[in-house]
Parts: structure tokens; C-alpha cells; sequence
């Protein structure tokens, strides 16, 4: 199919709300790059059409830092690489009270307790989690989110009863290329957790990590099964290649294929919340206001896990300069 053709089907299947299918996503991502400008004008139409001119801004904290005994390529929390990470047990409620405090501070109007490892089990852990939920469910006016791993039914109820609100579980890649990149769980474990909170009522986000060296095939594969599972949100983290890590040389991702990438979820998935997080400054660049262009409708601000993020003040004005605006607390 021609270039005008592809761009007019992804405009036209973007606005109604159906997006493409993997095989019309597949023809959308053999565009030439001196197509990107065409494709932001399509996406920026899309995302308006679906999001308009409001931004998620979320902010996370690093509960509890490396010990990981998953091999993960592109992680630097894993104990099977040496990268000089910091490593601490889980921080107590009134330091993850105290982070939300700062968050809502800088602007975000969600805050996710992110915890490294397969999956919180220890019951000091998950009462300590339960406490600082309840205590800011009483002081922080934000949505209140975790990324605690591959929980059961039971544990994910408990903190949804103690004021938990969304779950953040990544597939990270393509069912496909998933063993590329990990090995010592399967991928289905991943799916399961997003399902059981989707089924618990949980507004659920879930996306990927893309730089990997995976293929086109492999991002449409992770971008249809996030469609088929109904998550609400999709965050977006682009490698920054950690030292010690199997990936620290990886080079595999310019500016301009982060915003198609970009493009791609938001006409594949356009209703749904595209939220822009890790190794955006590195590989982004110059063009990162272009992520809204590109399909984006939030961004994590403050820092990452284990690297740090922009100035929040920075990002708010680039936001206000585009003409956004940052959501208020919905859900």
C-alpha cells in the first residue's frame, strides 16, 4: 500500500477508536522516515481526538532497590550483573507517605510504590505496603499505584481493600522476543497478573521497555496483546543502556523511531492513556515535546528507578509551553 493510503487508514481507524490491526500496524511501520512529520500530523489528531489537551503526570519511588534474582538483560536491580546499584529492604510507611508528599508537590497527579524482585511475599512487606496506602488514602490527594511484581489474587486484594487504586505491570516485549530478554520467569506469568488485576478492578498499566534490539514484529506482537488483555494505560520506557548489564553497549534506537514507536501504540490502542517514562531525556533528546505529536498524553516525571529523571519544573513548562495542561485526579 502506498504511503498516503496507510497514513489515511491509521488517521481514519485512529479517530474512531478501533486502531489498526497487526497486520495494517505492520504496513504503518514500513514508512520511510522522511514520513515522520506526516505520521505526527495523524497522531496528534488522534490523541486530541481521544485525550485532548490534558497530560498524566505520575511519579514513582524506588521502595526497594536492587537483590533481584530475575535475569532481566536491560536491568541493573538484578543480582546476577555486577552495576553498582544500591541495594536496601523495603523503605517503612512514613518514607513512602513522605514521597508521595513530594510528588504531589511536583505536579503528578499519580504515585506508584514501585519494588524490585519477582514479586512482594513477605508479610512485613505487604502490611508495611498496606499501611502506607491507608495513610495516604487519608493525607495525599493523588491516584494511588504499585508495581510490586507477580502477585497473587489474594495479596493484590488485600492492598486494593488497604486503598490501592492502579497496578502497574510491564510485559516488557513481545511474547516472541520475551526470552531474549529473560529467562527465569515465563511470559505468561506476566499476562496472568494483568489479568487478575484488570478482573479486580484495578485501573491497570502495563507496557514495555523498547531498545531491546527487538523488531518491529515484536513491539506490533507486545502492542496486541496489551490490546487483547484491556489495559487502561500504556508506559512507554526507552533502554538506557545500563553499565554492567548484558545491554550496556546497545545502541539500538534513534529520536526519531522513539516517536514512531510511539505513534504505533497510540493508532493501535487510541483510546487508552500513553504515558512516557525511563530513558526519555537520553534517547529522546531535543525532540522530546514531540512526544505528544507522537501520540503520547502523559509522561513520569521526578526520577526513575535506579537513574534520575529531568527537573519536574522543567517538564511542566514544556507543557504549558505545548499548550497542555496536567490532569487532575480522576479515577
Amino acid at each position: 500500500m502506498k504511503k498516503d493510503g496507510i497514513l489515511k487508514k491509521a488517521l481514519e481507524k485512529g479517530l474512531s477508536g478501533e486502531g489498526l490491526t497487526a497486520p495494517e500496524a505492520l504496513d504503518f511501520t514500513g514508512l520511510p522516515n522522511d514520513a515522520l512529520y506526516e505520521i505526527l500530523a495523524v497522531t496528534e489528531r488522534v490523541r486530541r481526538e481521544h485525550k485532548g489537551v490534558e497530560v498524566n503526570l505520575c511519579s514513582i519511588v524506588n521502595a526497594k532497590s536492587g537483590l533481584c534474582k530475575e535475569d532481566c538483560s536491560f536491568c541493573s536491580q538484578s543480582v546476577q550483573y555486577n552495576t553498582g546499584v544500591s541495594e536496601y529492604p523495603m523503605a517503612g510507611p512514613g518514607k513512602l507517605v513522605e514521597a508521595a508528599r513530594a510528588a504531589e508537590a511536583d505536579g503528578a497527579r499519580e504515585f506508584s510504590i514501585v519494588t524490585s524482585g519477582t514479586k512482594v511475599e513477605k508479610e512485613r512487606d505487604v502490611a508495611t505496603l498496606a499501611a502506607a496506602l491507608r495513610e495516604m488514602k487519608g493525607s495525599v490527594g493523588m491516584e494511588r499505584c504499585a508495581s510490586l511484581g507477580i502477585l497473587t489474587r489474594e495479596v493484590l486484594t488485600r492492598l486494593k481493600s488497604s486503598g490501592l487504586e492502579s497496578y502497574h505491570h510491564n510485559l516488557e516485549t513481545g511474547r516472541s522476543f520475551f526470552p531474549k530478554v529473560c529467562t527465569t520467569h515465563e511470559y505468561d506469568d506476566d499476562v496472568e497478573v494483568v489479568r487478575v488485576a484488570k478482573e479486580l478492578g484495578f485501573y491497570v498499566c502495563s507496557g514495555g521497555i523498547f531498545g531491546l534490539g527487538e523488531a518491529w514484529e515484536d513491539r506490533i506482537e507486545l502492542a496486541s496483546t496489551l490490546k487483547e488483555l484491556g489495559v487502561d494505560s500504556i508506559p512507554v520506557n526507552f533502554l538506557n543502556p545500563r553499565p554492567g548489564t548484558p545491554l550496556e553497549s546497545a545502541k539500538n534506537l534513534t529520536p526519531a523511531e522513539c516517536l514512531k514507536i510511539i505513534a504505533l501504540l497510540r493508532l493501535m490502542a487510541p483510546k487508552k492513556d500513553i504515558v512516557i517514562c525511563g530513558g526519555r531525556s537520553v534517547n529522546l533528546r531535543d525532540l522530546q515535546p514531540l512526544i505528544f505529536a507522537a501520540g503520547a498524553n502523559g509522561m513520569m516525571i521526578g526520577n526513575y528507578l535506579t537513574t534520575p529523571g529531568r527537573d519536574p519544573g522543567e517538564d511542566r513548562r514544556m507543557i504549558a509551553d505545548l499548550g497542555l495542561k496536567p490532569r487532575g485526579h480522576s479515577h
